[in-house]
């Protein structure tokens, strides 16, 4: 067993199949998966921070620091249930999301994200939730999936995606018109 597939069983969740169902590849997954978990613990921590703004009478603050807590500790349940393993629904709840595809859990992150930044508009609310925000971006390209393959640029050439030597080779006479060749316009 290599260091990779230790680390990879390290991180699978319990109960998870160990054959990969969609085309995610491995590090993007486990970069949302980490960064959600590390990024929603920062943004617990922050959103404590802006709750101390009630002392100076701001509100917006201290409702943009809740909003933000409450946000970390849904990000959290979701990417990391062993943090609040002692919860009973947490294990049902971060199951049920597992099984939704990738975009709901990109749209939900990114939703979620918004509020804070524009109730109280500070580092500490661009920060926590930016870290947020930035697990929505990365489980969004989970869900755009792989970049495809590059395709043929001689099977382009022609219409019927047949290549041809006319189609792939340029002309050698220099005189030669779209209204003289006939292989080279075709009139519909």
């Amino acid at each position: 067993m290599s260091f990779g597939e230790k680390i990879a069983s390290i991180m699978e969740r319990p109960g998870q199949d160990p054959v990969s169902k969609d085309d995610v590849p491995w590090w993007m997954k486990y970069a949302g998966r980490g960064l959600g978990t590390i990024g929603s613990l920062i943004a617990i921590f922050l959103g404590a921070w802006m709750c101390v703004g009630v002392i100076v009478g701001s509100v917006m603050c201290f409702i943009s620091g809740m909003w933000q807590m409450v946000a970390g500790f849904l990000v959290v349940t979701v990417e990391a249930p062993c943090c609040c393993m002692f919860i009973d629904f947490v294990q049902n709840l971060s199951d049920w999301v597992e099984r939704r595809p990738h975009w709901n859990r990109a749209a939900g992150y990114c939703l979620i994200a918004l509020p804070p930044v524009f109730f109280c508009p500070s580092l500490s609310s661009i920060l926590g939730s930016g870290l947020i925000f930035a697990t929505g971006i990365i489980y969004g390209l989970m869900s755009v999936g792989r970049k495809g393959s590059r395709p043929d640029p001689t099977g382009l050439a022609s219409p019927n995606g047949m290549t041809s030597p006319q189609a792939t080779a340029p002309p050698t006479d220099h005189h030669t018109t779209l209204m003289e060749d006939p292989d080279v316009w075709r009139p519909t």
